[in-house]
C-alpha cells in the first residue's frame, strides 16, 4: 500500500495557480485528476508533450504505404487487366484507398496506443482516488515518500493554496 496526500479544489484556476505554486516549492506532484481536460493543465504540472502524434504519423505512414503496395501489386502483377490501352498503375485512380487506409491505420493504433499507455485494459481495476474526482472536483495528489518535503509543509502548502479539502488516502500502488 501506498500512502498519498489528496489535495481537492473546486475551481480550476485555483487549481492551477496551486500546482505552480506547489512545484515552485520543489514539491513533485504523483498526478492531478479532473471532471474534464483543463486547459494549461499540462503546463503548469511541467509534462512533455505527448508522442501521440509520432505514433500517428508512423502508422498512417505504414497504412498508406501498405494500401498503395497492395493496389500495385492487385491491379499490375497478380491480376493484371488491360483497359483500353490505359497504364495499369495510374496513380491518381488509387488516391482515395490509399487516403481513406492511412486515416483508418492512424486512429486505429492511436486508439490502442492510448489504451496500452493509460492502461486501460478491460481487467485492470484502479483505486478510485475520490468519490468526486470524475464529478465535479479537481484532486492534486502527492506522494510524499518522493518529496524532501515533509509531509506536514505539503498538507500547509495544499490549505495555503486553496484546498477545500486535504487528506490522506493509501492505494495499491
Amino acid at each position: 500500500m501506498k500512502k498519498l496526500i489528496l489535495g481537492v479544489y473546486d475551481d480550476e484556476k485555483t487549481l492551477i495557480k496551486a500546482i505552480k505554486s506547489i512545484r515552485g516549492n520543489e514539491v513533485k506532484l504523483r498526478d492531478v485528476f479532473s471532471p474534464y481536460p483543463v486547459h494549461g493543465l499540462d503546463d503548469a504540472m511541467g509534462l512533455k508533450p505527448s508522442r501521440l502524434p509520432i505514433v500517428a504519423f508512423i502508422a498512417g505512414t505504414i497504412g498508406a504505404a501498405s494500401a498503395l503496395y497492395f493496389q500495385y501489386w492487385t491491379l499490375v502483377v497478380d491480376w493484371a487487366l488491360n483497359i483500353g490501352g490505359k497504364p495499369g498503375f495510374a496513380l491518381p485512380s488509387f488516391i482515395i484507398i490509399t487516403f481513406e487506409t492511412m486515416i483508418l491505420s492512424a486512429a486505429l493504433t492511436m486508439v490502442g496506443a492510448f489504451f496500452v499507455r493509460s492502461k486501460l485494459f478491460p481487467t485492470f481495476n484502479t483505486d478510485v482516488i475520490h468519490p468526486r474526482a470524475t464529478n465535479d472536483q479537481f484532486i492534486i495528489a502527492i506522494d510524499p515518500q518522493k518529496n524532501s518535503v515533509e509531509g506536514d509543509k505539503i498538507k500547509t502548502m495544499l490549505k495555503d493554496n486553496g484546498a477545500s479539502d486535504v487528506q490522506d488516502k493509501e492505494v495499491a500502488k
